[in-house]
């Protein structure tokens, strides 16, 4: 045989295992780096909203922030929380400084620039009084020529329309402890407005259970939920599934359980 050619030969057959290792190495790295979880950075707010998310210690808690720690995870994501000012949040979230919120769809500006999951947990708004008011409410006109102490910022599309005629008048706060805190100082404020879960939550906390009452009827109720940025598709419909999931065995039971 030729001697050119044999060291041709060889020469193809070292270049041709040197080729097949580096594509070996390189599928193992890739996979490597398949296995490291990717980040969702979630917001949680400087204040949260509890019990649907607590922020008073380094690590987050709430009824939200353990349905999000459940799921993440099945989904290949290390779950990172995120500390943004309310008025900061959707702008931060389109230019992708984090990547979900927690929100209801009548509570958001533009609701079409954004991608929602299902409904997470219900939100049911109502008024809270004094023990000793007679007031009540099941109908807005229940409340016409009062003061209610809503929370700054906040949307209340079924009151809006009274609130802009001043048939209600609205004083606004900026923490949730302070919507209770105003009602109890005197004669002019009449009612806080809140979730009925989020001021059950603050009143066994700090021991006003005896001094305020929620009303019968409800004002709203809105879903609140996962907001994305509208690329997330595949994110959301892996969210929608495992929460389900957990609906049906049981597990979103016992998280609400932990919080009643």
């Amino acid at each position: 045989m030729d001697f050119g050619r044999i060291c041709t030969l060889h020469f193809s057959a070292r270049l041709l295992a040197f080729s097949l290792l580096c594509f070996a190495v390189g599928a193992n790295a890739s996979e490597g780096t398949e296995t490291h979880p990717k980040t969702f950075r979630l917001n949680i707010s400087p204040h949260g909203y509890p019990p649907y998310l607590i922020v008073d210690d380094d690590t987050p808690s709430g009824i939200l922030w353990d349905v999000m720690t459940a799921i993440t995870p099945r989904l290949g994501y290390q779950l990172i929380p995120r500390k943004i000012p309310r008025k900061r949040v959707d702008g931060m979230l389109l230019d992708g400084y984090i990547d979900g919120t927690l929100r209801a769809i009548e509570w958001t500006e533009n609701p079409e620039k954004f991608l929602f999951t299902h409904a997470v947990v219900d939100i049911e708004e109502v008024l809270f009084f004094e023990h000793d008011s007679k007031m009540d409410f099941s109908h807005p006109s229940d409340i016409f020529g009062h003061t209610i102490v809503a929370h700054l910022g906040y949307k209340y599309p079924a009151l809006a329309p009274y609130f802009e005629q001043g048939k209600i008048k609205r004083f606004n706060v900026s923490s949730d402890k302070d919507l209770f805190r105003y009602v109890l100082l005197g004669d002019r404020f009449d009612a806080a407005l809140a979730d009925r879960l989020v001021g059950q939550w603050f009143l066994r906390n700090e021991g006003l259970s005896n001094r305020l009452r929620p009303s019968t009827g409800s004002i709203s109720q809105y879903g609140y939920r996962l907001m994305l940025r509208k690329d997330w598709t595949h994110f959301a419909q892996g969210f929608n599934r495992e929460l389900s999931a957990m609906r049906e065995n049981g597990e979103l039971d016992a998280i609400l359980e932990n919080y009643r």
